[in-house]
């Protein structure tokens, strides 16, 4: 599915359910890279990702990044099952739902999973990456 909201309604479940995989990679040294996965209706914060993983100065990942160190594309990308080892760092919201979707390979296909097998399977990290919200301009 593009988009979170799509992705929910065809599935019958909270937007919060859908998760997004979001690979990092360090500002200075690109040999450095997180995968944080966070509720789809939520900003993640690169700094609190780092801060989790122990590292400072995240960007997002290149297209290309992420297709090396994951095996998949940008849009596709699951919660595991990567091409490489990856350090990851999960959102404490997805460990509030029994099971969550998350990508499946492509845009096409999701991959439904409880989120203590993401932890369990990638090793993960539980930590708070959720951005605050910006403030919205009085009217």
């Amino acid at each position: 599915m593009p988009t979170v909201p799509l992705a929910a309604a065809a599935l019958g479940v909270s937007a919060g359910q859908i998760v997004k995989s979001i690979l990092f990679e360090g500002k200075k040294d690109r040999g450095v890279i997180v995968l944080a996965i966070a509720p789809g209706d939520v900003r993640v914060s690169a700094g609190k990702v780092g801060s989790a993983a122990g590292v400072s100065q995240l960007k997002l990942a290149s297209p290309d990044t992420v297709l090396r160190a994951t095996g998949y594309a940008v849009g596709g990308v699951p919660p595991v099952g990567h091409a490489t080892q990856v350090s990851v760092v999960v959102d404490s919201r997805v460990l509030e739902h029994p099971f969550v979707f998350g990508g499946g390979g492509d845009e096409h296909h999701m991959l439904r999973i409880t989120p203590q097998d993401i932890v369990r399977l990638t090793a993960a990290r539980v930590a708070d990456v959720v951005a605050e919200p910006e403030p919205r301009p009085a009217s």
